[in-house]
């Protein structure tokens, strides 16, 4: 399995935490995975997943004017379905990232 199919698996959940700390655009979310080490993600791939969280009811957008007057942006916000979505996955997240590291600890 590539690092790119592990990755998809998890990013639904790594986006939905990133909304979930403050309304952002999409951009922005790039600019924070980045910052968390998520070099290989690149901003055309999460559009697709932003797309299919709103349909599932996952986030809402809004559009707002740039202060400088620049085309508008897309804001992404949790709903209370995404919110709940973000704290099942981080109970899953929790369970499968610990059995991980106690299976690849046992190989030392």
């Amino acid at each position: 399995m590539s690092s790119s199919q592990l990755l998809k698996g998890i990013l639904e959940g790594c986006l939905l935490a990133i909304i979930g700390k403050g309304e952002t655009y999409g951009y922005e979310m790039i600019e924070k995975l980045n910052a968390y080490g998520f070099s290989m993600v690149k901003e055309g791939s999460i559009y697709p997943l932003l797309l299919r969280m709103k349909k599932e009811g996952l986030v809402t957008t809004t559009q707002k004017s740039l202060p400088s007057g620049g085309p508008k942006r897309k804001y992404y916000a949790l709903t209370p379905e995404g919110e709940k979505e973000l704290a099942e996955f981080r109970s899953r997240w929790k369970t499968i990232s610990t059995s991980v590291d106690d299976l690849l600890g046992e190989e030392k």
